[in-house]
């Protein structure tokens, strides 16, 4: 059986993420929904982007002066971390119902990524725009002011304001001291950019439980983004290969060695490709 995402779910994806939209455009909620399909192929989206709209508006009815980041900030913390008491889901980070944003907005737990959606798309809906901010470990959310000064709020503790000085030492408890604090690292990311870490952290979890038929389908929406990936095209050819999927994986194997003729190792592949061409001569 061949491995890989159902085609509703890639051609939904793409309608989303194509490379014809500009990147500030891209419906975030929606895209993360639409990923979720993998998991729940029936889910509503709509229910849950009418769900995320009525969270902005009972934020908006707590504001006075909509011009007030401060104001705002308050209203959101409220709503999202003592109405409905979002959390961070330390006891199972690694559970991957915390990348899914149905489930996150069903049991109101997430990791730093996927509660900075929710927050971000809250408040985008109330005309506060926030940025996603990739720091190595942890995500953050920015927002710059009329004077064009930098606000850094952190979703996974509770909407808190954070200091540059916070994520250096943030960084020092998950890398023991180990990565010191780059400017690049508070950069505002992209919305692609963002999906992208959003579904490595979910190839990450199904590789390390060896789940590979969920591993392809994650592999292929990632490039749905990214088609000119060398690395992912390379990876979805292992993982096709040992879900026994060998027309997949010579597909795959063969596209790569084309877009990375130069790679260390394209001639080992092009051998791996050629076996695996042979031993599918004899199969027939």
């Amino acid at each position: 059986m061949a491995a890989k995402a159902s085609p509703d779910v890639i051609h939904a994806f793409a309608a989303l993420v194509r490379s014809e939209i500009d990147d500030e455009r891209v419906d975030l909620l929606r895209a993360a929904l639409t990923f979720a399909r993998i998991e729940n192929p029936r889910l509503d989206i709509e229910q849950y982007v009418r769900r995320v709209e009525e969270l902005s508006r009972r934020a908006a009815a707590k504001v006075q002066d909509l011009d007030d980041p401060a104001q705002i900030i308050a209203a959101l913390n409220e709503v999202l971390f003592q109405e409905e008491m979002f959390r961070g889901n330390t006891v199972d980070y690694y559970n991957p119902r915390n990348s899914f944003l149905h489930d996150v907005l069903d049991r109101r737990l997430g990791i730093p990524i996927t509660l900075a959606l929710v927050y971000m798309e809250v408040a985008r809906r109330m005309g506060f725009p926030l940025f996603g901010v990739g720091m190595p470990g942890h995500f953050l959310l920015k927002h710059y002011d009329v004077d064009g000064r930098a606000i850094l709020i952190d979703a996974f503790e509770r909407g808190s304001i954070v200091t540059e000085e916070d994520c250096r030492q943030k960084l020092d408890a998950i890398y023991s001291g180990q990565l010191a604090l780059q400017p690049e690292f508070l950069l505002p990311v992209t919305r692609r950019q963002m999906l992208t870490r959003m579904l490595n952290n979910l190839r990450s979890i199904y590789l390390s439980q060896r789940d590979f038929r969920r591993a392809v389908q994650v592999v292929d929406l990632i490039l749905v983004i990214y088609p000119r990936s060398p690395e992912d095209v390379k990876q979805r050819a292992v993982l096709r290969y040992n879900l026994n999927d060998y027309r997949g994986a010579l597909n795959d194997f063969e596209e790569y060695v084309k877009m990375s003729p130069e790679a260390s190792d394209a001639e080992e592949i092009k051998q791996t490709a050629l076996s695996l061409r042979r031993s599918m001569a004899m199969m027939n």
